[in-house]
């Protein structure tokens, strides 16, 4: 299924959280930027009072960014929004699926949706006020969603099983690869920060009557990599996904004890809970 075949209130919600993502990570950028430009400043390479109103205005802009990102908190609704996006997603793979509370015939299930997602909305009102309006022409219940619900429990099976259980067992993989290679990365990064900086301390023996030599600045990098591993908890993130890809492919081959449309429906509410369940402690390692 297409993204833009999912709830409206699905895409507002993860569009909401995709940009609240980047207005945070945007402003720590600009945070540990000013922070490195400031160590350049220090250096004094040159004088005169236009260099110091420079150099101060980089504090200024560096406080003005630390406030702006206090006051909004956008890395609260990233979570927040993401929480909602996805509580609906699993919503709506259950009632795509016929699994509980969607058993009833197709127009008794849409009301049922219908009012799980109206409920969903409402506990999570203030949440709702941030998100973006979008897609809010958009249906709650689209075309494709009516379409997947009507095949045969095979079919739905087989369809379940590729877009929704591999779809997310093969998305952790690729998460869990590309957090542990930034990992390596930005370790590296900080490792020749360190090398760079002590070196030139030892040059400086060497070199007594050279002023200008960038160490404050190589040891605020240094710094200002270490501050961005722990915001993005590339270890961290990389070991979760793992465990997370291996229980999904855990998951899966209970697909082939299913005999009937009650043991469908108990297989995909485990499945969901499991996404579920790793969502919700990514979100709460995230607000840590």
């Amino acid at each position: 299924m297409n993204h833009a075949d999912y709830p409206a209130l699905f895409l507002d919600a993860d569009a909401s959280s995709n940009q609240y993502q980047t207005k945070f990570l945007r402003l720590i950028r600009g945070e540990y930027l000013m922070l490195f430009l400031a160590s350049v400043f220090s250096m004094s390479l040159f004088g005169g009072v236009f260099y110091y109103v420079i150099y101060a205005g980089v504090f200024f802009t560096g406080l003005v960014i630390l406030l702006s990102r206090a006051q909004s908190k956008p890395e609260q609704w990233w979570y927040r929004c993401r929480a909602l996006a996805e509580s609906v997603k699993t919503l709506t793979w259950r009632y795509m699926m016929h699994a509980t509370p969607f058993e009833e015939n197709t127009t008794k299930a849409k009301e049922q949706f219908r009012d799980e997602l109206h409920e969903m909305f409402r506990q999570n009102k203030e949440t709702a006020k941030q998100i973006s309006d979008d897609w809010s022409g958009n249906d709650q219940i689209s075309k494709a969603m009516g379409d997947v619900r009507g095949m045969s429990r095979a079919d739905r099976m087989a369809y379940y099983l590729r877009h929704r259980v591999d779809e997310q067992r093969n998305w952790y993989k690729r998460k869990s690869k590309t957090n542990r290679k930034c990992a390596q990365r930005w370790v590296w990064v900080s490792g020749i920060a360190y090398v760079l900086a002590g070196g030139m301390v030892l040059t400086r023996i060497a070199l007594p009557d050279w002023q200008f030599w960038p160490i404050e600045p190589l040891i605020v990098l240094a710094a200002v990599v270490v501050g961005w591993m722990q915001i993005k908890k590339f270890n961290e993130l990389a070991a979760a996904y793992t465990v997370a890809a291996h229980e999904i492919g855990m998951i899966r081959p209970k697909a082939d004890a299913v005999r009937n449309g009650s043991d469908f429906s108990e297989f995909v509410n485990d499945a969901e809970m499991a996404f579920s369940r790793e969502h919700t402690l990514w979100i709460a390692r995230q607000s840590d």
